[in-house]
């Protein structure tokens, strides 16, 4: 599911997690009543950036949750193991202070 990021408020957002799609491709996903939901900007597409800072920026303008980032590692797929691996997923806070001034 999708929802603007115009629609998302602090009052209904509790977490929001930046994953890190690629070398340097983020997107991001907002949990709200409990249900994970892809953030998209005011056009509908899916809200990405190729600087985690920038999407720090852009969502902490809106929200004062907590943050945290996700990076899955293909290491299993990688070196060819068989059988069906856990998710290699870790998930890194990022706290719910806003950026310092010399971030902004």
């Amino acid at each position: 599911m999708k929802v603007r990021l115009l629609d998302l408020n602090s009052d209904t957002v509790t977490r929001v997690v930046i994953e890190s799609v690629d070398l340097s491709l983020y997107i991001a996903h907002a949990t709200v009543d409990e249900v994970e939901r892809v953030i998209t900007d005011h056009q509908g597409k899916v809200l990405k950036t190729r600087n985690l800072l920038e999407m720090q920026r852009t969502l902490r303008k809106r929200l004062g949750c907590d943050f945290f980032l996700r990076q899955r590692s293909a290491y299993d797929e990688m070196v060819g193991h068989q059988h069906h691996a856990t998710d290699n997923c870790m998930e890194l806070p990022l706290g719910r202070d806003p950026l310092p001034p010399w971030l902004n």
